[in-house]
């Protein structure tokens, strides 16, 4: 029953996040008056990749444009004024980010002057656009630790825990926010890994224990050490999801699907490789050592179920069949499927891939 709650938790948060994606329309010189001021309303977003504001506007101005996704009146724009400063020049944009509307028809926009959150922004388009679009709200991937849950969780040895300490009133931590959010949704599907943040104004002993002097402090506590250590790499996402692939033996990318590498094990892909080098005789000795995967255990027993499997269908249905199968499951993968289903098949794919 807990599996099934976790599993609907899932697809429930991955239909929302896909709908998050970045999927903005980004309006340049070529552009800009082909989609801004004909059939539609427009509010546009003119920033500056560099600029601390509108990487800290980004995820909310996302959440925008996925709500009003299917609302045909209203386009939700950006322009890029490092890259088009022409267009940033012509609407007198002076600092970053500048968010304007533009009404039907009309290319003499109005400066929106509110609050930057997705609420705000939605109030205003639905006043100017006459539209009714609420903001659609996203289940936090991050775990909330506290006093009573800290020790069972991050103490927990069959668990690596990746935890940030904050602090509520620190800038740093809420430009950090969004990302780590994105870490957090990166590996929700391994049960072996938790993102998770404390509150340090609300459990001070617990930041004083660990020795928290600045805030964000993010700390790693593997399986094998519960003493916690101290991460001091890079806060983008890439480098992120490449610290925990590397600490926890994991195959994520960015975007949380699993990697080319991801169900590969090296002595079965070589068996894998020499199965499909081998005359017709030779192929029937090489499978009966692929045929020994049954002493493996845990996730390498799973993995090698799917490579004995492999090398059954190949000796049954010809060497065309890896490349077939796997054509099959990424028009599968193509479509809008649950998490759970995306790492089976991509599993699966990889395996294939040795024998194609």
């Amino acid at each position: 029953m807990k599996f099934q709650v976790w599993l609907a938790l899932g697809i429930l948060a991955f239909l929302l996040a896909s709908a998050w994606a970045d999927d903005v329309l980004v309006l340049t010189e070529e552009n800009f008056e082909k989609e801004v001021g004909q059939d539609r309303g427009a509010l546009v977003e003119f920033y500056a990749p560099w600029c601390g504001h509108s990487q800290k506007l980004a995820p909310e101005y996302e959440k925008l444009e996925a709500s009003f996704k299917k609302a045909k009146s209203v386009l939700i724009g950006k322009v890029d004024c490092d890259e088009h400063k022409s267009v940033c020049g012509k609407y007198g944009v002076e600092g970053y980010p500048t968010i304007k509307w533009f009404p039907k028809g009309s290319l003499d926009p109005k400066q929106y002057e509110g609050p930057r959150t997705a609420e705000s922004l939605a109030e205003f388009v639905n006043t100017e656009g006459g539209t009714n679009v609420k903001i659609a709200t996203l289940p936090s991937n991050v775990v909330v630790l506290n006093a009573d849950n800290f020790d069972e969780v991050v103490l927990d040895e069959t668990k690596n825990m990746f935890v940030e300490f904050y602090a509520p009133w620190c800038g740093y931590c809420k430009n950090l926010a969004p990302t780590y959010e994105k870490v957090a949704t990166a590996f929700k599907m391994e049960e072996d890994v938790v993102i998770a943040n404390i509150d340090t104004d609300k459990y001070k002993d617990l930041a004083e224990k660990y020795g928290v002097s600045g805030y964000p402090t993010l700390k790693f506590f593997p399986k094998g050490n519960k003493a916690g250590e101290d991460y001091d790499g890079g806060q983008s996402l890439d480098e992120f999801v490449a610290f925990i692939n590397v600490q926890c033996g994991t195959n994520r990318d960015a975007k949380g699907q699993l990697t080319s590498k991801a169900g590969i094990l090296s002595s079965l892909d070589a068996l894998g490789k020499q199965f499909v080098a081998a005359s017709i005789d030779e192929r029937k000795t090489v499978f009966s050592k692929i045929k020994e995967v049954e002493k493996l255990k845990g996730s390498s027993a799973s993995y090698g179920k799917i490579y004995l499997k492999a090398a059954k269908s190949y000796l049954e249905k010809g060497a065309d069949y890896p490349k077939k199968e796997i054509e099959r499951l990424q028009r599968i993968l193509d479509k809008s499927i649950s998490p759970a289903k995306a790492d089976e098949l991509t599993l699966k794919k990889n395996i294939l891939s040795t024998f194609a």
